[in-house]
Parts: structure tokens; C-alpha cells; sequence
């Protein structure tokens, strides 16, 4: 039966993802197995219950015969089904060991026997945990809620399968055996289950039974000793238990009940403050390699007391659960802490921390956790978030895959610098031959041989491909030797480099360098030792000594521990808190100031260590409450005996730290100590603590006198006092015991490579606790000392990286330890940076060429390290293969072979060979070869070529490379046509191999270019003949594509005598480098048309005579390098270049960088030049017109700069003889030059012209003048401004604006400020084009700007105005008319230019009498007179400015119709109402002033339809026609108001009533009879002044108040007339005479001088009316 690891016999879900189905399936049979197993011991109890009657009394013991007959199997369901019960059946056996067996018990039954041999197979391991049970059965008694988790987690801590195997006291191979004792077996459970009970009742019952029976046990009753036998059969039956053994069970629980009671009430006096104790990890979380959209479930267990908190982060970030919602599920029940991390994808790949804290500190766990992206292979759909299905067997082991795993590095990572605080990552990518997908390897880091783990300082990553591990924040402390191992099941490979980390920057100049390493040693209840490494640099001052700082843990609060500094370096700090955590820091001191500090410490808990055992040992106890309960009763009032064993284990100038054991006899309480101290020779003791006692045994003695000889003891103490003091230590004289070493000698600087020294010395005598070496070198004569390492290393031998290649360095060494740094050694002997000659490796890829009955050709390729020169030759040996026996290895060649291609002769034909080839160069003949595959000797007869051979890259750069061969050795039947090239990337499968070439090459060479930078590549050619391809070369080494820094090309380069060369040049050579050229790659041995000079890093090659038959590829190859190389190609086009140059450089010309030119300068001079590119100070320049010399004079002005090579010459003005040619000639040396210019014919009239005009405009711009002519732009307003910009202005400059010759009269003078000149137009039509003048003018002179706005120029401007005027149109609304329905738009203003277009559902409108269009100032409108719903949908208004076309729509239907159309209804119904209403037409005055006596006749029109009746008011009261004053209405509209003779009682209101169906009006008029005796007899007309105007009343019909009263889209303008009334003049009364019309009325008020009445315009919200017009009063005969 397959035996399970704890986490999946415990947590099944842990790790399905990994199991295979057969695996699974094992597990499943298994556990089946056992409960099956159990369910027979379960039906068993009856029998052991019939044979046994101490078993009645303990009738619940079917859990123990379960568990321990699953235990009895040797398999894990032991942990399945018994691990819960490691806490409490268990702890039954320890208890009777301990306890007489009671002769009830009786073991003569043959079935307890059985039980008995079975449990008996893991006692021991039981016994052990007895005391665990112990604290269990508390936690059950108090109901802890996670008691059940931890006791699986606790089983599986202490009782692990491989050491409880070992424990066994009946071992497997005696099962069958009589033993001669049985251990009784207990449980607290009465049913047959597995596992831990969930309930609360449960536990009670199982904690109480299991208290009672261990009292009953250790009485000693029913317990007797019998020699049992261990039968091989099983009971299959159980029955019933018996009514008998039920009541006894009844009665039992009442008992354990009160038992229980007892107990609890017992713990609740405990004190909990003494369980309290760090958080530690019970069982830390796993990491995990998942597919992607897998789930994945971190678990861990943690104990502590009070319970910790646990926090988990990525990548050291906190996991927010609220961020991320379904993406992780963090749960915490019962101890047991889980992070589940759904649907992973590549991007959880990262490192996962669980951190547990509580009070008392802080602790952290990590787990990796690799997604791997799916490639292939396996169907994808078995790749779902449960199981795979795998073969069984696989993942587990490597083997069965391949013999033998091949682990290579490539882009691996150099020596790498940094400094303190920076980020540093190194990286390699690893490839592994053969790739299984589901074997992945692992992947481990080492510093200095170290493992490294992942933490705040280092993280690492595994991306499938390439492992990376990143410094955080880098210390010196991570300064050292890394090492990557990459482990594949039995097989790891190792790549290893040198991590340097340089001091940070001091903050304070002169300042040393941070110390390192800080730990914590030898820590106690109250103090612990500190220990760190001194830096490698002191600021140029020396170490005066060190601070310690302390900080508690969850505090940012930092404490110096010491007052003055300290040079050892390790110090006791003191005066710690028990139970607290802390770390610690260090920082130097010289005279300069104090260093950095250093990275602190890890943190450290001030605990007694056998406290901290314990805790280690018993993690789980503090947090879930459990207790120790031992037999031994407490000792009360004991005084300690002294302390034991007590010797001073450090002496120092500052402090003297003792060490003791505590004493035997010290009672049961905690004990504390007092130190004494006296001179030695002396018996004055003086107690050193005098305030407070130590409680840990260690203490340091500070405040001793340097030089003096001291003695030391101690004492305890307690409650009961303080006991004797312990043996007196040996004088110890205060001083270093360990001194600071010497230096070291014999400093031996030996070449490594072209940037790194190898330094050896020896080891300094008398040396003690060396802590290890600094190193410095220096450039000879700099007299400047630079650290080589800040981390000091172990051994004598130690690599310095970083050096400059070709400098002298001297060296030398230190010795650190705790007492400080040594003098330094001697300077070495000086040495210069250069590469150490070894031998070289193997060459490798061994292969045949050719094959023929007794001989074959073999290649191979050069070894990949030379060893710092070049290979001489090659030694091949061979041996014979015989049924495949190999035999002895015997040589081929004697003398050295320069070629990678070798005929070995004299073979036996058809016999099976293996070869093996060595390289060797100065330094003697390197390793050999692994023995190549097996070959056999036997003649080739395929008639296709075989492999070229020495297939090599040169000349790599990030997008191409250069990649040569060799024919083929055997070419087959037929001579070889060509070549084909194949390549692929270096990851590729073999089916990506693809052809380079289409077309065959000749050549044995290709330029291959369209690489990706960066890729790594890999290539092979294949040899072609008439009868097809043969068979490829060997592959090349990958080749990955990149310009590698510092890579140099070959230049061309001609000198000055037209000598033609190639040079290259290179500044990595070794002192064995060498320049090799060669024309079409290959090498070069006819001298008479090249001739090659090299000097130190340059290599020159010269052609004699450049010609066609040097036209190739010229390559240059530097060897013993890594591969520095490069070409230049010289095809005919290079050629002609290169001899054109050639010629140019022999004879000479002076070179033009332009041609003579002219150019008219701003006064109208005419100015010819041109430019040289370079001149001497000793060129000259002819000046020739015609074939005749002209010089320098008033005409003439010419003037040369050698500086800047410029000749030119300078004419005021161009002449008609001026025309023909000019011609400047130059000299300078050798070199000669001219250039000419042709000025004939057309070309010399426009350039004189174009002079005389620039000549007048330089004139006119001496005065006012225009920098930009008068244009036009239109406004946002849409009117248009003419604007111009002008300069040169002052004060007293006018301007003056023009249209058609007229002056343009302007408001207000221009300030000329901004330089424009402006002229607003507004409402621009047709009326203003014209012509445009404006005009400036001063003292100085005048310009003008003319702009014509006509025709053309006219149409663009409208046209952009009616652009403007289109912009500006607001969106189409709707008004309802009495008429119909009106849309309309404003706009800015309204140009007959402005096109206009209606379009009614994309349909355009024909106008007729009923739809017609307009404008009205700057509103456009549509009227829809009398609509109807065919006059419903979309209105398009089209405005057309000339160009472009401009839309604003509405629409016109749903709603917006109805309520338009309601509203055209109200409207029309409102406007026949007012048409047709009653009203009162005019003739009737508002005021008439009348004398007493005379006759008074008003008469006034009257309209409406039908005929309006009419009534009279007089003061507000109705009155009828009498004698006194007649009322008459004639032909329906004539009504007079007549009185005979007036009197004063007539005086009063009167109003006229007109009304009809449609509406009421009332007109008023106030007669005044005034009393006058003797006075004419006259009526006049009263004046105006007098007259009180008076509202007319407008009554509306209920059915015109109600339409009155509905919402109009746009209410119609009503507005009132209201007269405004003056008093008149008390001296002045005037008469008139009422005439009956308006004229005659108008000209009786001018007659008397009468004023109009004035006239206010009040906006109503309803309809208008018209004022009744007043008749003058007639004059009476």
C-alpha cells in the first residue's frame, strides 16, 4: 500500500492538480481499505466487551481499536484516522505506565489481546504525546473551537511516519508473536467515528470520559498483567450492547460531569499571561507549479499566544481582497490559514508571504508560485482547475526520459557592481535537452555556498525559461560569489559569478563606510551579544569605534546602547524587556563624523533559551490555551542553592561577560541572580546589580579598571530569600584576550583574464577567529588605494574584478577579525591586466567527412575557449569498437594539424570506429575530446555530396552576420553545383529549419541579413550536385544577433596624396592577437596589388593600383578574439568613387560649398558671391567681367573671408554695359577653382529691374509705409474690416481712407499702437463695392494700398460673408400665426446674396399662395398658412453662400405639430372675435369744458358685426334719453349725446356702451359745465392741458378670456396708448366749440395754442387696440 505525505492524507484538496488518475485511484482504494478496517474493528468491540470486563467499564474504547487497527497496517491512514487521537487516546497508555494496573482489567480474553498487540505496534510514539493529550483535554473541556485542527496538525509535527517506523516497540516482523504485557487502552468517545467531533457536547463528553477513566486507572483497579497471545482472526460481528453495560454507562457520565465542572472551574483561575509566546509556523505554505486558469490554495498552521494575525502578500505587496473580488479568498478557521488564488494566470507568478504577528513578535513564511503557459502535447481540456491526467509515474523523477539531462546557460550574467541601495538583478536563461513539458526543474541560488531564500531583500523568479534573482536593495552583506544550480532530478548544473557591492555615498565627507553582517548571538531573557564585520573603508581616517542601536520590534524608535564607542566588535547589550523583540544596528565613528548605518539585524526575542526550546517544541500550547499539568507538586519556600559552573567566556578592555548554570536546588518558583565582583588578592565583594536582579545566566561586567585583576560570583535568589554564593571565578585581568591579528604575507598577483587578477597570500601567524581579508589594489604610480572587495572573504586566494586591461596594479591585504583590522601586508610585485595563457578546451562535434575502405575524414570544431592564444594545431587519436567493447586509444597523427579536417589512414574496413581530437597552443595541449559517436569504415557510394565542414559566423551584428564553410570532402558522383543554407531560431523544432537561398550559391560564403536583435540563431549549409542535396553540415553554435558595444567597421579611406586603403581597427586585442585579411573570405597571398601594414591596434591595407580586378569583398579578422571582424565591399560603383576621389585628392581643386550667385540686397545693390569650403590663409581670388580683370574701386566693392570661405563683390547699381559674364577665379596652393555666371539677354532685364524696384522700395519705406496691403476679413458680427499693417509711423502721420475717389469720413483717428490700420464696414451688400484707397502720409512722404472689391474680388468677399451670415443662424423654432403655422431662424443680418432653401421631408418646397417664404429684418421665415397634417414631418433650411451649403432643421410632427396646430386655432378664432367685436370708432373727446346754459351735442361712429347695441352711463349709473338731453343711434354705427341747454348738474363721467356677441367697449367723456355770467355766448374746445385722457376699457367675451388664456409659442405685440394729463392754466379759459371731426378739432387746439397729449407704448399680453380720435367742440350761433 502506497504510503501518502501528511498534506495529502490531511488535506485531500491540497494538491489534486498534481496527482495522476492511478495515483488518485491508490488513494481512493486506500482509503476505502480503511474504513472498511475500521467498520471491522467497530463490529469487533462486542466480542471485546464480552472477554474483557475492565473493557465494560471502558466501553467507549471502539475509537482506540479503530485508530490503532488502521495504525496496525503501517500505512498513513494511521494520521487519517487516528492522527486527531494523538491527543487523547495516546495520552491513556502514558498514564497507566505511570499508574498500577488494576486487576479489573482482566486480559485472559483473547479479543482484548488481539486489540492489545495491535495498539501496542505504535505505543511508543503514543507515550510520547501523552503530555500533549494532557493539554488537549483541557482545551476540549473548554470548548475551543479549533482544538480539533491543531490536533491533526500537531500529529503530524511530533509523530512523523519516518520516526515513528523507528519507535515501534512490536516491530512488523513480529506481529504473530506472544508479548507478555498488554497497555489498556482509553478513549473518551462511545462511538465508532474518525476524526475529531465538531460539537461542543462532543468534546465535553470526550474531555470528561477521558479524565475519569485515567483516575480510575491510576487507582489501580481492574488492571492485571497476563501473557496474552495475538490471534489472526477478525470478529465480523457486533451486537448490541447490553442493558447492564448502558446503565453503568449513564452513571459513569454523571459522574464525569461533575468531574468536568471541577475542571473548568480550575483553569478559570489560570493565568494566561504566562502561556503568551511568538508566533512560529507550524506548518508553512508550499509552493506550487500550476497551469494557467488552474486554482491554486496556499495552507499554513501557526501557533502563538494570543492568536496572530496573518497577512499574505505578492511579491511582498498586501493581497486586498476588496481590489481583486473573486480573485483571492483568504480564510482563517480554527489555525489553519488559507490564501486561494482563482483562474491563475502567467501574471501570478511571483512570491507569496504569509506574516504572522501577535504582541509578542513577528514571523514570515514563504511559497513560490510558477504558472506555466500551456504549449502543447497534452489535450487542454484535461487542463481544468481539478486534476491532470498523467501517466503513473510521471513529473516524479526524470528518469525514463533521457539517460542524461543537458543543462546549458546562455545570456548568462557577468561580474556584476553595484552600490548600497541600489537595485541589482541577475538573470540567465537555462536550456534543458531533452524539454519535458510536465518535468520542470529546480531552481536554487547560493551565496558563498549559502542557500538563498527568498525575503525582503532577494526575490527570485522562474519564468519557465529564464531565472532571475533580484538585490532590492542591495548591502554589502550580498556581496559575494553567486552561484545559479538548476537540479533535474539526479542531475544539477552550476553557473557561478561575482557580485560586488561598493559603499554607499557618506553623508558627511571623510566619514567610513557602514559596518556589516550585524547578528545577534548567545540571546537571553535581558541581554544578547552583538557581533558585526568592520568595514573595508574608513574614510582616509582611522575606526575610532562603533554605536549600537536597538529598536523593538513594531516600533520605529531607535536607542543607542552604548555612550562611547566601542572597538570590538561585538558588545552585550543589556536592560532588554523579556519576552520582547528587537534588532540592531551598528554605525562607525572616526574624527571625520559617523557612518551610515548598517542593515539591521534579524530580529531576535529577549527569552531564556530553554524557554525558547520549549516554544520550539511545543509551539501550539500557548495559543490554544493548552496546559502542562504535572504530577509533581510545587516546592514552596526553598532557597536556591549557588549557581554552578561559573567561568568568564569573554574578556575585553571594556567589559568581562560571564556565564553559569543555574542551580539544582531552586524550588518551583522562577529564581533571579546577583553579581559580585572584587579585586583579585582581596575578599572586598561588591555586588555589581545592585537595583535590579538578573534573570538570565549571563551578564556583562562593565566599569572595570583596564589592567586590573578581577574575581567574580554569584547568587540566587527568590522568595525565600538569597542563597549562597557560587565558586569564585579565576582572576581575570580586564584586557583583550583576543588581540588584532598581524598582517598577512607572501601577497602573489597572478593574469586571470583581460579584467580580473587572481591574488594569493598567506595567512597571518598566530592568527584567531579571523572573520576574513580585504583586499586593495592600485595603478601603479596613482598612489590611490581602491577596496576590492567590502565584504571580507574567506581563504587565501581571492579574484579582483573590475580592473582596466593593460594597466599595472600592486596589491595588498588585511586581516579582520573582532579585535579589528591588521597593518596591511606588503605591496605586491606589480603585474599588468592581461589574460592568463592556459591550454585550450576541447575542441567538439566531432564528424565524418569522408568515408572510403580503408581511410576517413573527420572535423571538428575549434575549442570555445583558445585559453588566451591562438591554437597551433590538433592531435586526433582513434580507437577500434568491437560488439561494442571499446579498445585502446592509439594516435592518428604525430605532428600537429593546423586544419579542422584530417584523413586518418590505415583503417580496417567495416570496422567501428571512435575518434576523439585535443587542441593545443603555447601553453601545452589541452583536454581531449569526448569520444565521438561510433563510425564505421566502409566505402561511400551515395552519389549525393556530403557535409561541408568548419561552418563558422563572423562579422554578427544585431541585424545580419556572415556565416563561411568549406566544400565538402566527398562530392559524390558529380562535381557540386552549389550550396544551400539553412537557419532556425536556437528554441525552434526541427521542422522550422528554413532555406536562406533560393537560388543556389557558388560561393562558399553568405551575408545573411533580416535578423531580429537579440535572437539566438543557429545555421547549417547543404551541398548540392546533379544527383540532389546531400547531407547537411553539422549545426553551428547558437549565434545570437547583436552589435556587441564597441564594435568597429572597416573604413575606406583616401589620403592626400590619392592613396587608397582599408583600415580596421581594434582595442580588445590580446598580446597574440593578429590581423587577417582576406578578399572574398579567403585569404589573401598575392601581395603585388595589396600591401598590409599593421601598428599596435591598426591595420592598414593599401591598394597599389585600384583596378578591376580588385573588385570583392575585403574582410579583416582579428584573432584571439571574440570575434572581432569586419568587411568592406568594392563593387564598380565603390570603384569609380574611390579613384574620382583619388584623382581629386592628387590634383587638387579648392572644393565649392556653392556656385557663383547673385542676389539684390535690400538698397538695391547687386551683390555677387560665392563659397569655398575651406581656405588657407594664403588664397586668393580674380575678379574677371568679359575676359577683363576688374579690381577693387567706386563701382567695385570686393572683399574675401579665408575664415569662412566666402568671395563676393558688391555693385551699387546695374548698368545696360553691365550685361555679360562674370567669373570669379580662386588659388589656394595647388588647388585651383572658379565659377562664372552668364547675366544676358532676359536674365540681366529682370535682375535690373528687380534692383531698380527694391532700390524705390528701400525709398519708400524711409517714410510711412505699408508692411502688408490693404486686405479684407469679415467678423464674427458678419461685418467686414478692411485692415492693413503699416510702418515706420509717428505722431503727425495721417491717414486717409478712399472709395471710388471719395473720402471716407472717420470718426475717430487711428493711434497706430498695434501697427494695423482698420476700417469696419457694417451690414456689407452690394452698395459698398467699389474701390478702396488708403493713403499715409508725414513729412517724410506718402504710400498707398489699394484694394478693389469688384467683380471677383467682390463675389469671394459676399461669399464669405454670406459663410458668416449662414454660421451665425440660430436653430429653426415654431410660432403659430392667426394664419398658420410660421418656422423661422434669425441670423446677424440678411443679404439678398444669401440663398435660401426650404426642404420638406428631402423634398424641396414649391411657394404658392398657402406656403410661402420670406425675411423680415433678420429673421427668415416659412409661413404655412392653413395647415394640414400633410404639412407634417422634417423643415430643412438650406443656406448657400456661394460655396458651401449650410442646414438647420426641425421637426415638424408628433407633438410639436399638435401643439402648433391647437395654437394656429386659438389664434384664428381670436383675430375674427377682435375683427368683428363692438367697439367705438372715434369723434368722442375725453374732456369738454362747457359754459352753463349753452347746448351740448357729442356724436361718435360705432362698429361691429352684428349691429352692437348701445346704452349710456352717466357717473357710473345707466341713464335714458328725456327732454333735457337726447341719446340717438341711426343707421346702426351714427350715436349722438345732445343737451339744449346746459347746467351745472349736467356736469359729470358719461360713457358710451357698445356691445355685441364678440365683446364690450366703453368710451368716456367728462363734461364740465362751468358758471360764468356776463361772459359771451361760446363753447370752445378745452385745451389739451386740460383735458384728462382716459382708458379706454377693453372688455373681452368669456370665450376670448378662455382662448386668451391657452400658451401661444411666440405672443402677438399689443401694446396701449395711455394720455398723460397737465393742469391748465388757473388765468386762462378757453372756449371752443366741439366740431364733429378730427381736423377740425387738430386745428381748434393749434388755434388756442393746445399741446398734444403724450403717448406711453405699454406692452400688453393680449390683443391691440386702436385710440378713438376727439372732434373739436363746434362754436354755437
Amino acid at each position: 500500500m502506497m504510503s501518502l505525505p501528511f498534506y495529502q492524507r490531511h488535506h485531500d484538496h491540497y494538491d489534486r492538480a498534481y496527482r495522476h488518475k492511478a495515483l488518485q485511484s491508490t488513494v481512493s482504494q486506500y482509503q476505502k481499505e480503511t474504513k472498511r478496517k475500521s467498520a471491522v474493528y467497530a463490529q469487533g468491540s462486542t466480542a471485546y466487551a464480552r472477554g474483557s470486563a475492565a473493557y465494560r467499564h471502558a466501553s467507549a474504547a471502539d475509537f482506540s481499536l479503530d485508530s490503532s487497527a488502521a495504525y496496525s497496517h503501517g500505512s498513513s491512514a494511521y494520521d487519517l484516522e487516528s492522527a486527531a487521537y494523538s491527543y487523547g487516546s495516546q495520552a491513556y497508555d502514558h498514564s497507566a505506565a505511570q499508574s498500577k494496573r488494576s486487576a479489573a482489567y482482566s486480559l485472559d480474553s483473547e479479543s482484548l489481546s488481539k486489540s492489545s498487540a495491535a495498539y501496542s505496534h505504535g505505543s511508543e510514539s503514543i507515550n510520547k504525546l501523552a503530555a500533549a493529550y494532557r493539554l488537549g483535554s483541557e482545551t476540549y473541556s473548554l470548548g475551543l473551537k479549533d482544538s480539533n485542527l491543531m490536533i491533526e496538525d500537531q500529529s503530524y509535527k511530533m509523530s512523523p511516519k519516518a520516526k515513528r517506523a523507528k519507535q515501534n516497540l512490536v516491530s512488523e516482523d513480529k506481529e504473530n508473536e506472544a508479548i507478555d504485557y498488554s497497555v489498556p487502552i482509553f478513549t473518551g468517545r462511545e462511538v465508532s467515528v474518525s476524526g475529531i467531533t465538531d460539537t461542543e457536547e462532543e468534546r465535553i463528553k470526550e474531555s470528561a470520559a477521558y479524565v475519569a477513566k485515567r483516575n480510575l486507572f491510576a487507582t489501580g483497579e481492574g488492571v492485571s498483567v497476563s501473557k496474552v497471545a495475538k490471534s489472526t482472526s477478525e470478529e465480523e460481528h457486533r451486537e448490541k450492547k447490553s442493558r447492564k453495560v448502558a446503565i453503568r454507562e449513564s452513571a459513569e457520565r454523571v459522574a464525569l460531569k461533575k468531574t468536568l465542572e471541577e475542571t473548568q472551574a480550575f483553569h478559570k483561575k489560570l493565568n494566561q499571561d504566562k502561556l503568551l509566546h511568538a508566533p512560529e509556523f507550524v506548518i508553512e505554505p508550499r509552493s506550487h507549479t500550476i497551469w494557467e486558469k488552474q486554482n491554486v490554495k496556499f495552507h499554513c498552521s501557526v501557533a502563538g499566544w494570543p492568536a496572530p494575525r496573518v497577512t499574505w502578500y505578492k511579491n511582498n505587496v498586501p493581497i486586498n481582497v476588496q481590489t481583486h473580488p473573486g480573485k483571492y479568498i483568504i480564510e482563517s478557521q480554527y489555525g489553519l490559514h488559507s490564501l486561494e488564488i482563482s483562474t491563475c494566470d502567467f501574471d501570478d507568478t511571483a512570491q507569496y508571504r504569509a506574516s504572522a504577528m501577535n504582541v509578542k513578535g513577528e514571523i514570515s513564511a514563504y511559497a513560490s508560485l510558477v504558472v506555466k503557459r500551456y504549449k502543447g502535447e497534452i489535450d487542454a481540456s484535461l487542463l481544468h482547475a481539478g486534476s491532470v491526467s498523467m501517466p503513473l509515474g510521471f513529473g516524479v523523477t526524470p528518469h525514463g526520459y533521457a539517460s542524461r539531462f543537458e543543462i546549458s546557460f546562455v545570456d548568462k550574467f557577468d561580474v556584476a557592481f553595484g552600490r548600497e541601495g541600489e537595485t541589482m538583478s541577475l538573470g540567465c536563461t537555462v536550456v534543458i535537452n531533452p524539454d519535458i513539458k510536465r518535468f520542470k526543474p529546480d531552481i536554487e541560488w547560493y551565496r558563498n555556498g549559502v542557500l538563498i531564500t527568498p525575503s525582503k531583500w532577494v526575490q527570485m523568479h522562474w519564468s519557465g525559461e529564464r531565472a532571475t534573482l533580484t538585490l532590492t536593495h542591495a548591502n554589502k552583506e550580498d556581496e559575494g560569489l553567486y552561484t545559479l544550480r538548476v537540479v533535474m532530478g539526479d542531475y544539477y548544473e552550476e553557473y557561478s559569478n561575482y557580485v560586488f557591492v561598493q559603499d554607499a555615498d557618506a553623508e558627511i565627507p571623510g566619514a567610513p563606510g557602514a559596518p556589516l553582517d550585524v547578528q545577534c548571538l548567545d540571546a537571553n531573557k535581558d541581554y544578547v551579544i552583538v557581533s558585526w564585520k568592520q568595514p573595508a573603508v574608513d574614510g582616509g581616517n582611522p575606526i575610532l569605534g562603533y554605536f549600537i542601536d536597538r529598536c523593538e520590534v513594531g516600533t520605529t524608535h531607535w536607542t543607542q546602547c552604548n555612550e562611547t564607542p566601542v572597538k570590538f566588535a561585538r558588545f552585550p547589550v543589556t536592560g532588554l524587556i523579556e519576552g520582547r523583540s528587537y534588532i540592531f544596528r551598528v554605525r562607525a565613528v572616526n574624527k571625520a563624523g559617523i557612518s551610515l548605518p548598517s542593515r539591521v539585524s534579524e530580529p531576535v526575542a529577549a527569552l531564556d533559551p530553554a524557554d525558547r526550546a520549549r516554544l520550539r517544541s511545543h509551539p501550539s500550547a500557548p495559543w490554544t490555551g493548552q496546559i502542562i499539568v504535572t504530577e509533581e507538586e510545587p516546592a514552596e519556600g526553598v532557597v536556591p542553592g549557588p549557581p554552578t559552573d561559573l567561568q568568564v567566556i569573554e574578556a575585553t578592555k571594556n567589559y568581562v561577560v560571564l556565564s553559569w548554570k543555574p542551580p539544582g536546588q531552586r524550588g518551583h518558583e522562577g529564581i533571579m541572580y546577583f553579581v559580585e565582583k572584587c579585586v583579585a588578592g582581596t575578599e572586598d565583594w561588591q555586588r555589581v546589580n545592585t537595583e535590579i536582579p538578573v534573570k538570565s545566566p549571563r551578564f556583562a561586567v562593565f566599569d572595570l579598571a583596564e589592567g586590573k585583576s578581577y574575581c567574580f560570583r554569584v547568587r540566587c535568589c527568590n522568595s525565600a530569600g538569597i542563597g549562597e554564593p557560587s565558586e569564585a571565578t579565576e582572576p581575570t585581568v580586564v584586557d583583550d584576550k583576543l588581540d588584532i591579528p598581524k598582517a598577512p604575507g607572501r601577497i602573489m598577483p597572478t593574469r586571470n583574464t583581460d579584467t580580473s587578477v587572481v591574488v594569493t597570500w598567506t595567512e597571518p601567524p598566530d592568527a584567531k577567529e579571523l572573520v576574513g581579508y580585504y583586499i586593495e589594489s592600485s595603478v601603479v604610480g596613482s598612489g590611490r588605494w581602491e577596496p576590492c572587495n567590502n565584504n571580507p572573504v574567506k581563504g587565501t586566494r581571492f579574484i579582483c574584478h573590475g580592473l582596466t586591461n593593460g594597466e599595472k596594479y600592486i596589491f595588498r591585504v588585511r586581516a579582520v577579525n573582532a579585535a579589528g583590522l591588521s597593518e596591511f601586508s606588503q605591496d605586491s610585485e606589480p603585474i599588468e591586466v592581461q589574460a592568463a595563457i592556459a591550454a585550450p578546451s576541447p575542441p567538439y562535434d566531432i564528424m565524418v567527412l569522408e568515408s572510403v575502405r580503408d581511410s576517413m575524414v573527420l572535423g571538428w570544431k575549434q575549442p570555445k575557449a583558445t585559453g588566451g592564444t591562438e591554437v597551433t594545431g590538433y592531435y586526433v587519436n582513434y580507437r577500434e569498437v568491437v560488439d561494442g567493447v571499446p579498445g585502446k586509444w592509439m594516435e592518428a597523427n604525430i605532428k600537429a594539424i593546423s586544419e579542422r579536417a584530417y584523413r586518418i589512414q590505415n583503417l580496417k574496413e567495416n570496422m567501428v570506429y571512435q575518434f576523439q581530437v585535443a587542441a593545443a597552443n603555447l601553453a601545452g595541449v589541452g583536454t581531449p575530446s569526448l569520444p565521438s559517436q561510433p563510425f564505421k569504415c566502409e566505402e561511400w557510394t551515395i552519389a549525393v555530396p556530403g557535409p561541408p565542414h568548419d561552418v563558422t559566423c563572423t562579422e554578427v551584428r544585431k541585424d545580419s552576420l556572415v556565416l563561411l564553410w568549406k566544400e565538402p570532402v566527398y562530392t559524390g558522383r558529380s562535381p557540386i553545383a552549389g550550396y544551400y543554407v539553412d537557419m532556425k531560431e536556437t528554441q525552434a523544432k526541427e521542422e522550422h529549419w528554413r532555406s536562406v537561398n533560393e537560388k543556389l550559391l557558388q560561393k562558399k560564403f553568405l551575408k545573411i541579413g533580416g535578423l531580429k536583435e537579440g535572437m539566438s540563431y543557429v545555421f547549417r549549409v547543404r551541398a548540392t550536385n546533379q544527383a540532389g542535396v546531400g547531407k547537411p553540415s553539422d549545426v553551428t553554435d547558437p549565434v545570437i544577433a547583436e552589435t556587441r558595444p564597441g564594435t568597429k567597421e572597416v573604413v575606406v579611406d583616401v589620403d592626400d596624396n590619392g592613396v587608397i586603403s582599408l583600415n580596421f581597427e581594434c582595442d580588445q586585442m590580446s598580446p597574440n592577437s593578429k590581423f587577417v585579411w582576406s578578399k572574398n573570405y579567403e585569404p589573401i597571398e598575392d601581395d603585388s596589388r595589396l600591401n598590409i601594414d599593421t601598428k599596435g591596434g591598426k591595420s592598414k591595407a593599401t591598394f597599389k593600383d585600384l583596378g578591376e580586378d580588385d573588385l570583392g569583398i575585403y574582410s579583416c579578422v582579428v584573432t584571439d578574439t571574440d570575434g572581432v571582424s569586419s568587411s568592406h565591399t568594392i563593387d564598380e560603383e565603390e570603384m569609380k568613387r574611390l579613384l574620382a576621389l583619388s584623382h581629386e585628392r592628387k590634383f587638387p581643386t579648392v572644393p565649392l560649398a556653392s556656385e557663383l550667385a547673385v542676389e539684390i540686397l535690400e538698397k538695391g545693390e547687386v551683390r555677387f558671391w560665392l563659397q569655398a569650403e575651406k581656405l588657407s590663409g594664403n588664397a586668393k581670388a580674380n575678379f574677371v567681367f568679359n575676359d577683363k580683370e576688374i579690381f577693387n574701386g567706386e563701382k567695385y566693392k570686393m572683399k574675401m573671408d579665408q575664415k569662412t570661405g566666402l568671395v563676393e563683390m558688391i555693385m551699387d547699381k546695374l548698368e545696360d554695359k553691365d550685361e555679360g559674364t562674370y567669373t570669379f577665379q580662386l588659388q589656394d596652393g595647388k588647388a585651383t577653382n572658379q565659377s562664372s555666371l552668364v547675366l544676358i539677354g532676359d536674365v540681366f532685364k529682370k535682375l535690373q529691374d528687380e534692383a531698380d524696384f527694391q532700390r524705390k522700395e528701400w525709398h519708400r519705406k524711409q517714410g510711412p509705409h505699408f508692411v502688408d496691403k490693404l486686405g479684407w476679413e469679415v467678423t464674427d458680427d458678419c461685418n467686414v474690416m478692411l485692415k492693413c499693417k503699416v510702418a515706420n509711423i509717428k505722431k503727425e502721420t495721417h491717414i486717409v481712407w478712399y472709395k471710388d475717389d471719395r473720402e471716407i469720413m472717420v470718426d475717430e483717428e487711428h493711434d497706430f499702437k498695434d501697427g494695423v490700420c482698420t476700417l469696419l464696414i457694417s451690414e456689407f451688400s452690394k452698395k459698398d463695392a467699389g474701390t478702396y484707397e488708403v493713403i499715409l502720409k508725414d513729412d517724410r512722404g506718402k504710400d498707398s494700398s489699394e484694394l478693389k472689391l469688384k467683380d471677383t474680388a467682390f463675389a469671394d468677399l459676399m461669399n464669405e460673408v454670406c459663410r458668416r451670415i449662414a454660421l451665425s443662424a440660430t436653430d429653426l423654432k415654431i410660432q403659430s400665426t392667426a394664419e398658420g403655422i410660421r418656422l423661422y431662424s434669425y441670423v446677424n443680418y440678411y443679404v439678398e446674396d444669401l440663398r435660401v432653401g426650404w426642404v420638406h421631408n428631402d423634398t424641396q418646397i414649391r411657394f404658392t399662395d398657402r406656403v410661402k417664404t420670406g425675411v423680415t429684418g433678420e429673421q427668415i421665415w416659412l409661413q404655412i398658412n392653413e395647415p394640414t397634417p400633410q404639412d407634417k414631418g422634417k423643415y430643412t433650411m438650406e443656406l448657400f453662400d456661394g460655396k458651401t451649403g449650410h442646414k438647420k432643421t426641425v421637426d415638424l410632427s408628433g407633438q410639436a405639430f399638435d401643439e402648433a396646430f391647437a395654437e394656429f386655432q386659438r389664434l384664428k378664432q381670436a383675430a375674427i372675435a377682435e375683427k368683428n367685436r363692438a367697439r367705438v370708432l372715434g369723434g368722442l373727446p375725453d374732456v369738454v369744458t362747457i359754459q352753463e346754459g349753452k347746448a351740448l351735442n357729442l356724436s361718435c361712429t360705432v362698429w361691429g358685426d352684428p349691429t352692437p347695441e348701445v346704452s349710456w352711463l352717466k357717473n357710473e349709473k345707466s341713464f335714458v334719453s328725456d327732454a333735457n338731453c337726447i341719446l340717438k343711434f341711426e343707421s346702426g354705427k351714427n350715436v349722438s349725446f345732445t343737451i339744449s341747454a346746459v347746467s351745472t348738474l349736467d356736469s359729470g363721467k358719461y360713457s358710451i356702451v357698445v356691445k355685441n356677441k364678440y365683446g364690450t367697449e366703453t368710451s368716456d367723456v367728462t363734461v364740465i359745465v362751468i358758471s360764468v355770467s356776463g361772459q359771451t355766448d361760446t363753447v370752445q374746445g378745452h385745451n389739451q392741458n386740460n383735458i384728462s385722457a382716459s382708458k379706454k376699457k377693453k372688455t373681452m367675451t368669456a370665450i376670448k378670456r378662455k382662448e386668451g388664456e391657452k400658451k401661444d409659442f411666440i405672443k402677438p405685440h399689443v401694446e396701449e396708448i395711455i394720455a398723460t394729463e397737465e393742469k391748465p392754466d388757473p388765468n386762462e379759459i378757453p372756449t371752443a366749440e366741439t366740431e364733429k371731426d378730427t381736423k377740425s378739432n387738430q386745428k381748434a387746439a393749434k388755434m388756442t395754442g393746445g399741446k398734444t397729449a403724450v403717448a406711453e407704448m405699454v406692452p400688453q399680453p393680449t390683443e391691440s387696440f386702436d385710440r378713438q380720435g376727439k372732434k373739436p367742440l363746434e362754436k354755437k350761433p
